[in-house]
């Protein structure tokens, strides 16, 4: 008989669903308890459940102060033990059920882990652990193996055209109900989709690798297509989730075959199928209740100038009407800058950015001409006119989901009399997860600056050409 330390520390063995959850729950709570504590009491932080998955406002290693790098160090130490345990009882689980040890790798992976240890706790041991309530799982399992075709191809459509709808309705929760951009809407949504789809289409015979990730593909695409046709979301923003999605189907439907191709599988699946659509609101609705403060990020775009400062300046506080973008990112419908206007002189001025798709309202808080011109942001147009068929495609993306916070164009003259010019943006993206996202909005906002300072580059240089002919 093993010790309790024995279940902690060692590699060996198997654990049972009861003891798996009750120290897993126990230990979790000590975890959270003990990072809250040393958190609030040593650093002065909130720490709550979510920040194991948030990050906060220094997302980048070469930003972070010397007192935030010691609360992170603190907390990894702290992380490390119980990561030890946690894997060591994620491993005995696996082996419990028979399922491959390498999808350890799960115990890692922010959200997804959350439901693997839920399904690790549903999935009876391969022992014949005592099953629950096992009278109405059959039940329900006869039930699914009359509807559920036995074929590859029947198996497979009612696998997609069960999950489809589910997923639609989930996605509808998500973005018109509780206008949540969230972890559950791209990270558990695609994962949903690619496993349960995969699932149903196993329930009689295991199916090969190759299919499931081919059902679970389709699923995925099938929902893209369902959204886009019932005027949820526009092109635009499929495509942008598309690589995560994508990705995250096939491992959901990488887990799928795993789980069907278990002998005891048809008889457990109503514990998975359970779980599943239990999991998959409760987090959308428990992520939009502990809502989360989007972390301020930058970005910054130089070029170089052949003219001295005072000649760049006054072509970058206002701006004549740029010519039409030839980038196809922003004949795609991403709004683009058109020209800048000014109303009045110095601190408190206010200039205005015209996007084709509105104004940014930018009053002036630094005028240190000709070096710094800095501004806030009190009001911002639309990100985007989304690429649907249909002409009034209004999600709630469109507004109030990536927010420019403040701005700045710096002036350096260099030794050879030119100028480097760096345009910077202060802005908030409030779509999860945030370091796939930024990649999208960082990019966008680069072209958007470049877009900006060529045309400053070009009225500055033409401007100094002139004087030079004159002269």
């Amino acid at each position: 008989m093993s010790s309790p330390l024995s279940t902690l520390f060692s590699w060996r063995g198997t654990i049972n669903r009861g003891p798996y959850v009750i120290i897993g729950v126990v230990l979790f709570a000590i975890k959270h308890n003990l990072d809250r504590i040393v958190a609030s009491a040593v650093f002065g932080h909130r720490w709550s459940l979510f920040n194991y998955w948030f990050l906060d406002d220094h997302t980048h290693l070469d930003n972070v102060p010397a007192g935030r790098l010691k609360f992170y160090a603190t907390m990894v130490a702290l992380a490390i033990p119980f990561i030890y345990i946690g894997v060591v009882l994620t491993l005995k689980r696996l082996r419990a059920t028979g399922l491959p040890l390498w999808l350890v790798a799960f115990f890692f992976v922010p959200f997804l882990n959350l439901f693997f240890f839920l399904l690790l706790s549903v999935m009876p041991s391969r022992d014949g652990e005592v099953r629950v309530g096992d009278s109405f799982a059959s039940r329900a399992m006869q039930t699914l193996g009359r509807v559920i075709p036995d074929s590859k191809l029947g198996s497979a459509a009612v696998g997609v055209l069960v999950t489809v709808p589910l997923s639609i309705g989930l996605i509808y929760l998500s973005i018109n109900t509780l206008s949540e951009y969230g972890w559950g809407l791209f990270v558990g949504m695609p994962f949903f989709l690619g496993l349960i789809s995969v699932l149903f289409y196993g329930f009689h015979h295991p199916r090969s690798i190759g299919s499931c990730l081919l059902v679970s593909t389709l699923a995925v695409a099938l929902v893209c297509f369902a959204i886009f046709a019932l005027a949820m979301e526009g092109v635009i923003c499929l495509i942008m989730a598309a690589p995560l999605g994508l990705i995250l189907a096939l491992f959901g439907g990488l887990i799928g075959y795993v789980i069907q191709r278990r002998p005891t599988y048809t008889a457990e699946s109503f514990h998975v199928f359970s779980l599943l659509l239990i999991v998959m609101p409760a987090f959308i609705g428990l992520e939009h209740t502990a809502k989360q403060e989007p972390p301020l990020t930058s970005v910054s775009t130089e070029v170089l100038i052949n003219a001295p400062p005072d000649k760049v300046w006054k072509h970058l506080i206002a701006f004549s009407e740029l010519p039409p973008p030839e980038e196809r990112l922003f004949k795609s419908g991403i709004a683009y800058p058109i020209r800048a206007e000014i109303s009045g002189h110095g601190v408190g001025a206010i200039r205005y950015c015209v996007f084709s798709t509105g104004a940014f309202v930018e009053p002036i808080e630094v005028w240190d001409e000709p070096r710094l011109l800095k501004f806030g942001v009190t009001a911002q147009p639309p990100v985007m006119n989304e690429l649907s068929w249909y002409s009034e495609l209004r999600p709630p993306h469109l507004e109030n989901y990536l927010h420019s916070r403040k701005g700045q164009f710096l002036l350096t003259q260099l030794p050879d009399g030119r100028t480097r010019l760096e345009g910077t943006t202060w802005y908030q993206n409030d779509f999860w997860p945030g370091l796939y996202w930024q990649q999208w909005s960082d990019y966008i906002i680069h072209r958007i600056h470049l877009r900006v300072l060529e045309h400053i580059k070009r009225q500055s240089e033409q401007e100094q050409v002139a004087k030079a002919d004159r002269e």
